[in-house]
């Protein structure tokens, strides 16, 4: 016979295991979804994205109308284009971070929440490039295909017009500094020639006296001698007398 009270315990025991398995994952799960709901964002507000929705649900109606007025194909495509333009730069943000992220968080130096509000924002941006796939493509055929393509020139281009700008403006603060060297330099030579010539009066008044007292001994000199040889010549005649 039998005994299905001993073939009953481990299959309840089984079952209860079991059970409090799946309770706890559940349990595990809606804690962790509520804790990484309460994480701060890691990207700010997608401000196109919004715009973008808010021109594609826009229905406005004239007084007296009843037709909704549309927005044009042109201002939506212009719109998803900058849309999927700031896709791109939290694509390449993403990118470059997440080895980085993923090295710190092997060697204990950023937490376990970063990394879940990392991992977040990165499905976030997969979610979001498809969507803009699809929205391109219900715009026009194929498009969706060609948009990021278009989308990465646009911040390529918007990165170096950023650069330009800034070197602009540096090469402006250089200027100026440049300026304001060149003067302070100007100046200090100009007070070191003033300070040379004021040095080199002295020494010029100096030599002039030098020069009148060396002229005064030497006039003085050319003064006996011809005294001298006047009175030479007196005795020489003197002399010429006696032999005759």
């Amino acid at each position: 016979m039998v005994d299905w009270v001993s073939l009953a315990v481990p299959f309840a025991y089984l079952g209860i295991l079991v059970g409090s398995l799946a309770t706890f994952s559940s349990l595990y799960r809606k804690r962790k979804a509520a804790r990484s709901s309460t994480l701060e964002p890691w990207f700010p507000r997608h401000l196109t994205r919004d715009i973008y929705l808010s021109l594609l649900h826009l229905e406005q109606t004239e007084p007296g109308k009843e037709k909704p007025i549309t927005v044009p194909d042109s201002i939506l495509k212009a719109a998803l284009l900058r849309r999927a333009t700031e896709d791109i730069h939290r694509i390449i943000a993403v990118r470059g971070s997440k080895q980085a992220l993923s090295t710190l968080l092997a060697r204990g130096s950023v937490g376990d929440d970063l990394w879940q509000r990392f991992l977040r924002a990165e499905k976030e941006v997969e979610e979001e490039l498809r969507d803009v796939v699809q929205e391109a493509n219900a715009l026009a055929p194929n498009w969706g295909n060609h948009i990021f393509q278009s989308a990465n020139e646009m911040a390529g281009n918007a990165i170096i017009r950023q650069r330009v700008e800034e070197l602009q403006a540096q090469g402006k603060e250089d200027r100026e500094w440049w300026d304001k060297k060149r003067a302070s330099i100007q100046t200090d030579f100009m007070k070191e020639l003033d300070e040379g010539a004021a040095a080199s009066r002295p020494n010029i008044s100096r030599g002039e006296k030098v020069g009148s007292d060396e002229d005064a001994v030497m006039v003085e000199g050319g003064g006996t001698m011809p005294s001298g040889s006047a009175a030479g010549s007196k005795g020489d005649t003197k002399k010429r007398k006696g032999k005759k």
